[in-house]
């Protein structure tokens, strides 16, 4: 039976539902917004976390309210067939992607909830252990580019490793610095946006530097010109892909086999293509690691909580949120997360 089989038809029961939006400083220099979304019913809570990224579509849905016509009793399978008859926003998204991470938010409230009802916890439901969980930490080094929010975190966490996000203005010296504290698993090119804050042009002579700097490091999302595809050619098993990996056919249509994918919850829009994708990698022998997209609340959890039944061993860019803000305090829990499942639902610590 199917991962998504095992949860699709789990009775769940709505009366209402609330909004909650959410406000923080993130370390990349944004005032971060996410709107958590409460489903409730028999007097159980489930709940989703929205993580579009332009701050005007939380305050939209805001000033919309709790207006969808969500009450009744369904099975998470219907919930969702539901769910995809509906407008989840009342004015076009700024941009197309946010209607999969809205979707998210409402299945994974939705699954919750259901859980809930159930008196079961999702593991458990899987037929899946939780394993201890290992993270790195997602970062960008401003402009001009420092070493300061590398070494500031390792002297508070000497283990952390991290996955950074080159730009044109590393020079030399820094990616010297940055080799020398052995801290960095992955490199992220982001190589695959447009018309975003983290748009990178396709600088050959960059790739080149990082890539033979960090050569045990993953490279994420490169943007494969002929003259990149070239240089790239003998590093190819190291290549792993994000931002274009929204289904199935994504990860087939790929220019070749990959070696690891991320699969990112809200990326995928929904219970099922998530778990249909998991299914998808583990038989096609494609290894896979977790993402998250600045989540503020509960999605963080489920994140987490997701990696540690189906890929717990690779470099999850599911920190802490603590992690996130600009001067992380001490005593954040280190690398690798022991299990901390909820006794029932879809939770996690």
């Amino acid at each position: 039976m199917s991962s998504y089989e095992l949860v699709a038809d789990l009775p769940v029961r709505i009366e209402h539902y609330t909004l909650e939006l959410l406000v923080q400083n993130v370390s990349s220099d944004f005032e971060r917004k996410s709107t958590v979304i409460h489903l409730h019913g028999d007097g159980a809570e489930g709940v989703g976390e929205d993580v579009v990224y332009d701050a005007v579509d939380h305050e939209i849905a805001q000033d919309a309210g709790a207006n969808l016509p969500l009450a009744g009793s369904w099975t998470l399978r219907s919930f969702c067939e539901h769910l995809a008859t509906l407008d989840l926003f009342s004015t076009q998204p700024q941009r197309d992607v946010s209607r999969l991470y809205r979707t998210w938010a409402y299945e994974s409230a939705a699954l919750d909830l259901a859980l809930r009802q159930a008196g079961e916890p999702l593991h458990a439901v899987l037929g899946r252990t939780p394993q201890p969980l290992t993270f790195v930490v997602s970062l960008r080094l401003g402009e001009p580019p420092a070493l300061e929010p590398v070494t500031q975190r390792l002297e508070r966490y000497p283990t952390l490793r991290f996955k950074l996000d080159p730009t044109v203005s590393w020079d030399e010296p820094l990616i010297e610095q940055l080799v020398a504290t052995g801290a960095v698993d992955s490199v992220d090119f982001k190589g695959l946006y447009s018309g975003t804050i983290v748009d990178q042009p396709a600088d050959p002579g960059l790739y080149r530097r990082v890539v033979e700097a960090f050569p045990d490091a993953w490279i994420e999302d490169p943007k494969l010109t002929p003259e990149i595809d070239e240089l790239l050619m003998a590093h190819r098993d190291r290549i792993t892909w994000d931002a274009n990996i929204h289904s199935i056919a994504d990860i087939a249509g790929l220019p070749f086999a990959p070696r690891m994918v991320n699969l990112k919850p809200s990326r995928l829009g929904g219970v099922q293509p998530l778990f249909d994708a998991y299914d998808y990698t583990a038989e096609h022998g494609i290894g896979a690691y977790g993402g998250g997209q600045f989540e503020l609340g509960p999605g963080r959890g489920h994140i987490q909580y997701l990696a540690s039944l189906f890929h717990p061993d690779t470099p999850n860019d599911t920190s802490p949120s603590g992690f996130h803000v600009v001067d992380p305090p001490a005593g954040l829990p280190t690398s690798p997360l022991p299990p901390s499942p909820s006794e029932i639902g879809f939770r996690w610590g």
